[in-house]
């Protein structure tokens, strides 16, 4: 996410007409097993793989580790204009910020996602209310989960629990550093498509996690513009908000 956003600063400020960006990452190996293992971070429950990403479920108990990866095209409209791109999106909003509270954990305010959050749609000069769908972080821990909610709350108000949120997460694992990627392609699909991804494996809800995650069906809606969350360890938050392009 950070790449995709520093990637469009860089061509707003003129110093590129076109960027090749994403991430990717091959997780699923004794040393990235272990060392996620030691942090207590991942779920312990083997008895049912296919059911243990389970992102703002009560019995959430850490996330299953994927692979994957998402590149993007983005360029300057011109450009795309000359060669006669086919347009799917237009990134307006990039937030970032760095709480660094704790390597492996975000500040229980969850003053870094709100202060990310809010500097994406000032970015983008869009309210709150203009948000159609969050594609959160969502990993499916205790406590980010929990932050992440509080943080939404927070940044949105009353609408919190009016906008429609998931994590494909639930249905992909965490991809670690290609996560950010693959969940704005997301956004991206959904805003073309129509149809918001639900979170798999919800089925008891957290009174800590009040929202609507668009439990376990994928739903049908108009979606011109959504925020995608991504917050990483050390405290990295990045927002990014990307709009039908008209």
């Amino acid at each position: 996410t950070q790449a995709i956003g520093e990637a469009t600063m860089i061509i707003r400020r003129g110093d590129a007409d076109v960027m090749i960006t994403g991430g990717a990452h091959s997780m699923i190996h004794p040393l990235g097993v272990t060392g996620f293992n030691r942090l207590t971070a991942l779920s312990t429950r083997n008895d049912s793989c296919a059911t243990a990403s389970r992102p703002f479920d009560a019995t959430r108990d850490g996330f299953v580790l994927g692979e994957g990866a998402g590149i993007l095209i983005i360029e300057s409209l011109e450009n795309a204009q000359r060669r006669g791109a086919r347009i799917l999106a237009e990134i307006i909003g990039y937030g970032s910020t760095a709480d660094a509270f704790r390597v492996t954990d975000m500040h229980e305010t969850g003053r870094g996602p709100i202060a990310a959050m809010r500097a994406a749609l000032a970015d983008a000069k869009v309210a709150p209310q203009d948000i159609h769908y969050i594609s959160a972080h969502g990993t499916g821990t205790e406590e980010n989960d929990k932050i992440e909610s509080l943080a939404i709350g927070t940044v949105f108000g009353d609408l919190a629990k009016k906008v429609p949120i998931s994590s494909v997460k639930s249905m992909l694992g965490h991809l670690i550093a290609g996560a950010g990627a693959v969940e704005l392609i997301t956004c991206v699909l959904a805003i073309r498509d129509g149809i918001i991804p639900p979170t798999a494996n919800y089925s008891t809800p957290d009174p800590n996690c009040p929202l609507d995650y668009v439990p376990n069906k994928p739903r049908k809606a108009t979606v011109r513009t959504c925020l995608s969350n991504s917050f990483g360890f050390g405290g990295q938050n990045d927002t990014l908000i990307v709009r039908a392009f008209e």
